[in-house]
């Protein structure tokens, strides 16, 4: 179903269907309507020579540098040479993608003062598989994602390198191939290209899909290590939570019910301990606390998705220009900030699950390290060096960017969100929870080997499903393949499915 730009509010699924699925995209009628009215009215204002920021004039401390006529053509080409001065490995494709559909959204605003051709080359780009070739790091996320951004405008001059049908090419040849006409830069467009943080928050979109269906698998790993522990029941009742009011601690208990009813825990036929520790009957009030800053952040990146983030801003039902600091990244680092620090909160509970099912101490009578031949073999012990390695770079990782803001520019842009930082640091947060929660869902599994009794539906399916990936540990072999085999099974969500599919679906944090 084609995602259409301009009429309904863009969504992180619609992201996502685009940037990852390759879902086609269209403007609407009104959008390029929208876009054709700003243009005349940029264009009456450039020939009365009302001074506009960006347009005949520089840029930054540069502002107060008023161009000819002649440069103000010039100008728009030079603005994209010397922004696209990033570093390192091409970002990945359904970063791109997403980056140059939230800037559609922007122009289809009819704020941004561009031609049609600048936004419909990118939806035509989109649609026909051309991305260009932008380095990850450089954006300090003010003035927009400029770095990134302007090396993806570069393909609007037919420049640069993009990736097209599985090859690295130049933009020339790649859109020549895809039949799409390159529209050269005039006046505004460069700027109204590059000018918002549309990288990170297009990263933010696929980040916040991806952690939401991470954190329903960290209730599944929680809930079979609960019951390879013998839980206590009485912490996940819905009354419980709701006396207190936090909507993602009462969804997150309302998940674990879901997984492990039917379970002999929960019928009482098992004798079980008065009061659990704390990583064990606070996991629906830690989880639930990442669930409500999921939810806040959704709402803020889709604020963002769909809000005019440009600099200056023409609103031409008022006949006025606007400037100011609409490009400021700061209301989506901040939110991934929050999101960042909360995986590692939950990877640090998860851990501490993981830590109770291996100390003989404390697991309620499994065997030490999960092995029955403890003492000739180790079981999973090494597994948690590897959970803890993990976690301790995921609180390096955790601390916040947002607050990280170095002048540039002459001071002119003397504050900036750090934004790319916080995309990229919560990503790298996200594969280590990924390893995090499959070695938690291998030595849940191989606990509840160990323990006879009926476990919830959810549970055994969870179980099923681990046990498809990596086998039971009947004596020491190399536990590297099961690790990295279930980190990839994790990120591919295959635990979460089929328990889904088991038990149904289980409650989202913005639901």
């Amino acid at each position: 179903m084609t995602v259409r730009i301009g009429d309904q509010q863009l969504t992180i699924e619609d992201v996502v269907r685009v940037a990852r699925h390759g879902e086609s995209v269209e403007l609407s009628a009104a959008a390029e309507e929208r876009i054709r009215s700003c243009r005349a009215m940029l264009e009456r204002k450039i020939a009365t020579r009302e001074i506009m920021y960006g347009v005949n004039t520089g840029i930054g401390e540069l502002a107060n540098v008023v161009l000819s006529d002649e440069q103000v053509q010039q100008f728009q080409r030079y603005l994209i040479y010397n922004h696209a001065a990033g570093i390192g490995e091409p970002a990945p494709v359904e970063h791109v993608r997403a980056a140059m559909l939230s800037r559609v959204a922007v122009h289809a605003r009819g704020h941004s003062g561009c031609r049609l051709e600048i936004p419909a080359t990118y939806v035509a780009m989109l649609n026909r598989g051309v991305t260009p070739v932008a380095c990850a790091k450089g954006s300090v996320g003010a003035c927009g994602d400029l770095s990134p951004m302007s090396q993806i405008a570069l393909s609007l001059m037919g420049e640069g390198e993009a990736f097209f049908a599985g090859e690295r090419l130049p933009t020339a040849i790649a859109l020549q191939r895809a039949g799409i006409p390159v529209p050269g830069l005039e006046a505004r467009d460069g700027l109204a290209a590059i000018n918002g943080s549309n990288l990170v928050t297009g990263i933010a979109a696929l980040f916040l899909h991806d952690a939401e269906r991470w954190v329903k698998q960290a209730e599944i790993a929680a809930a079979m290590s609960l019951e390879a522990l013998l839980a206590n029941m009485r912490p996940y009742q819905a009354r419980l939570h709701e006396l207190r009011g936090f909507p993602g601690a009462q969804k997150s208990a309302a998940n674990l019910r879901q997984v492990m009813a039917g379970s002999d825990l929960v019928t009482g036929t098992l004798k079980v301990k008065v009061q659990d520790a704390y990583s064990m009957r606070s996991t629906p009030q830690v989880i639930g606390a990442l669930r409500d800053a999921l939810a806040w952040a959704r709402r803020q990146v889709e604020i963002e998705l769909n809000g005019v983030a440009d600099n200056p801003i023409f609103v031409p039902e008022e006949d006025i220009v606007l400037t100011g600091a609409n490009f400021q990244g700061t209301p989506v680092s901040m939110p991934l900030d929050l999101v960042t620090a909360g995986l590692t909160m939950v990877s640090v509970l998860s851990e501490r699950r993981l830590n109770r099912l291996l100390n003989p101490a404390l697991s309620v009578g499994l065997p030490a390290f999960l092995s029955r031949g403890a003492g000739m073999f180790s079981g999973l012990m090494l597994s948690q060096y590897t959970a803890d390695m993990l976690i301790v770079e995921q609180r390096l990782l955790a601390a916040p960017a947002c607050v990280q803001s170095i002048p540039a520019a002459a001071d002119q842009e003397d504050f900036v969100s750090m934004g790319m930082n916080s995309a990229l640091k919560g990503l790298q947060v996200l594969e280590n929870a990924r390893g995090v929660l499959g070695i938690e869902f291998i030595a849940a599994a191989q606990a509840l080997d160990f323990r006879d009794f009926t476990c919830g539906a959810g549970t055994r399916a969870a179980h099923a499903a681990v046990r498809r990936v990596v086998a039971h540990l009947d004596e020491d072999r190399p536990l590297f393949p099961d690790h990295n085999a279930m980190a990839a099974a994790v990120a591919r969500c295959e635990v979460l499915d089929v328990v889904e599919r088991a038990v149904g679906a289980l409650a989202s944090s913005w639901e």
